[in-house]
């Protein structure tokens, strides 16, 4: 029925690709693409006697526009899913729109190097105007708008589990049990244990960046932001147990406070461990987590790039991880005029995604919503011209996808709520 040209194949990317062939009805064929194609060729390899879809391979400079367009133009997709790095978003988009392609991702953009001039000078501004200084943003994103809408085409930005599913839960929410959401609290509960004393369960790269910024909320339309790890609580999840979650800054938060500003205020927590942010700390301390480059021994090295091809590939941690995830959000707001608190989460088992792709939890909850936003976009089920999130679109289909293909939710009344 449709082609698919997938973009990347790390953790997150062979998780999407082997749903993706669980799924030949939809995805008659896919091509996988990367810039390193052995990568691509051993998934080839792993799951084409497994399935019917025809699987293909390329190499690709996901930065050089002029040979993604000319690769997209050649293949040509139905759509491209992009697993890569959050800092090539930009060009895929550019090289969609130069193939006449839709265009679906997991993440927002965010800048590889954030020292320089030009985009310092923007970032800076919107620091100001906003009031929350996290290097990831829609704004780069949403600027492509009314290029996509001219276009023709459809954009569908972070269909992740969080960004992704979160929103869908919220539409969900929003469709089927509120008149009026108040309060959203999104909680990522990882209970994983992988037994090594530091690593991250995603690109470490994006990860420490990510956790290590100042936290922020939307509160009444305007962001409040604090310091790095300020505010924490704990949570007893179903599943996994009492855990201390941190509140931090998330993408999700600006786009729901756009599409949903009724809402008074939503924030966003996730777990971890003291050992983890013990490393975290120290690693911060001394630099490691810098993405302005030094001169080492007369070569120009970036410490958070040199510190992640020290850390365990999160690819390789499906084996050795036990424990479960529960991500999940809580809403509060009225139904026929009485107050309303509902819980929608899943919970999601590491050996288990293991024993069924290869893959711990975390790419797991991330790759499946990713070949399910894919598989709405190619069936034409969310299909608009312009860019989106995932809060914009019917959430029902992809909620009884979220069910079929490994990620099935439950909805609480009256839970627990965070203070």
């Amino acid at each position: 029925m449709a082609r698919l040209l997938i973009i990347g194949c790390g953790g997150v990317a062979q998780v999407a690709i082997s749903k993706c062939c669980q799924n030949s009805d939809v995805f008659e064929e896919i091509m996988i693409a990367s810039r390193t194609v052995s990568k691509c060729e051993a998934m080839k390899e792993k799951l084409q006697g497994t399935t019917k879809t025809v699987i293909k391979t390329a190499q690709i400079d996901a930065d050089d526009v002029d040979a993604l367009t000319k690769l997209i133009k050649d293949y040509a997709p139905d759509a491209v899913l992009n697993v890569a790095l959050p800092y090539q978003d930009l060009t895929i988009m550019d090289a969609c729109l130069a193939a006449g392609v839709d265009y679906i991702d997991t993440a927002n953009y965010e800048p590889e190097d954030t020292d320089d001039p030009q985009w310092r000078a923007i970032y800076e501004k919107r620091c100001k105007d906003l009031g929350f200084s996290a290097y990831f943003d829609y704004s780069w994103q949403w600027a492509y708008e009314d290029k996509f809408k001219n276009a023709g085409l459809t954009a569908l930005l972070g269909t992740g589990f969080d960004p992704g599913v979160t929103s869908v839960f919220a539409a969900y929410a929003k469709k089927h049990y509120f008149d009026e959401i108040h309060t959203i609290d999104i909680l990522d509960c990882n209970g994983g244990d992988h037994g090594y004393p530091f690593a991250t369960n995603f690109n470490p790269e994006i990860n420490l960046r990510e956790v290590s910024a100042p936290g922020s909320y939307m509160e009444n339309g305007k962001w409040v932001e604090i310091p790095a790890m300020s505010i924490k609580r704990e949570y007893d999840f179903d599943g996994v147990g009492k855990k201390d979650m941190y509140l931090l800054h998330h993408e999700e938060i600006e786009a729901l406070g756009r599409n949903m500003p009724e809402v008074k205020r939503i924030r966003f927590f996730m777990t971890f461990g003291q050992s983890y942010l013990t490393h975290m700390n120290c690693l911060e301390n001394v630099g490691m987590l810098s993405t302005t480059p030094i001169n080492f021994n007369g070569q120009e090295i970036v410490p958070i790039q040199f510190l992640k091809a020290l850390l365990p590939d999160p690819a390789s941690l499906g084996p050795r991880t036990v424990g479960k995830t529960n991500i999940g959000c809580i809403f509060t707001g009225i139904k026929d005029g009485k107050e309303r608190s509902i819980y929608i989460y899943n919970v999601c088992d590491h050996q288990e995604c293991y024993k069924e792709v290869g893959s711990q939890a975390i790419s797991y909850t991330t790759g499946v919503p990713a070949m399910i936003g894919a598989m709405m976009v190619v069936t034409g089920q969310w299909k608009n011209p312009g860019v989106f999130t995932t809060d914009e679109f019917d959430p029902d289909p992809y909620m009884e996808a979220l069910n079929k293909w490994g990620l099935p939710w439950q909805v609480v009344e009256n839970p627990v709520l965070v203070d």
